[in-house]
């Protein structure tokens, strides 16, 4: 299921559709609309995974910056700025969807993973909660990116203190719970990720949704306990993960 299918899904939903950023198909108009009504927009592509392919794009001014990787390139003029996305994604249909200012921990852009899974008795269970934080170059926060792992209880006590960090796992366990009841009705399905973020007035956004989520980002975590159970789960439903960690790091 493409990511575009799984938002129109989320969004006939009155209590996920609250925490969906705006997201349409991109073309020239769609992104134009977008940038110079919140000024921040990322597009990807509608079908990927480990943040492949994601540009971020901001307005500053008159003139535009995008961020691709490591790259960064302002233009003068929106229509080289999307002269330029167009060219680097190529033939393949992109997404655009609202930015969102999320937390940051050392200038660094921070979201948070949560993994869902169906248990024996085909009912669902939250497995594990993580936070990430970007690569120092680059916009998106996957490990395979080079994102470094966090506990999210961990990060979020430093940033809201204990009990609104207690407050806000809770708001995103709710979330996952949500989100695989809905999408459920339509693919029957044995586990999520949710990208989930958090802005800076704390209201909680689902930013995307996996339906092969990667668990090797769990490995990193000092208490390993979310990772057994992650693995456990999904080896009832016939779910293989690679666990070799290459490129994201432990925080």
């Amino acid at each position: 299921m493409s990511k575009w299918s799984k938002t129109q899904i989320l969004r006939r939903s009155k209590a996920l559709a609250r925490h969906l950023p705006e997201t349409r198909l991109m073309n020239a108009r769609t992104l134009k609309g977008m940038l110079d009504r919140y000024g921040l927009a990322y597009v990807k592509p509608v079908v990927g995974s480990l943040g492949r392919g994601v540009i971020k794009v901001e307005k500053r001014g008159r003139g535009y910056r995008v961020h691709a990787g490591t790259s960064r390139v302002r233009f003068d003029s929106y229509a080289k700025a999307y002269r330029w996305i167009l060219a680097h994604k190529r033939k393949r249909t992109y997404l655009a969807q609202r930015g969102i200012r999320v937390l940051r921990r050392g200038g660094r852009p921070v979201d948070f993973r949560v993994m869902i899974q169906r248990r024996p008795d085909r009912k669902w269970e939250v497995t594990g909660t993580l936070a990430r934080v970007a690569h120092p170059l680059k916009a998106v926060t996957n490990g395979s990116q080079g994102g470094t792992i966090y506990s999210a209880s961990g990060l979020l006590r430093a940033k809201v203190g204990k009990r609104g960090a207690k407050r806000l796992v809770r708001r995103f366990h709710r979330l996952a719970r949500l989100t695989a009841a809905r999408l459920n009705r339509v693919s029957g399905l044995n586990e999520l990720g949710l990208d989930v973020a958090v802005d800076g007035k704390l209201r909680t956004w689902i930013l995307e949704v996996n339906s092969r989520p990667d668990a090797k980002p769990f490995k990193l975590l000092r208490n390993r306990s979310m990772l057994r159970r992650i693995v456990r789960l999904g080896r009832l439903y016939g779910r293989k993960y690679d666990l070799r960690v290459t490129k994201a790091k432990r925080g």
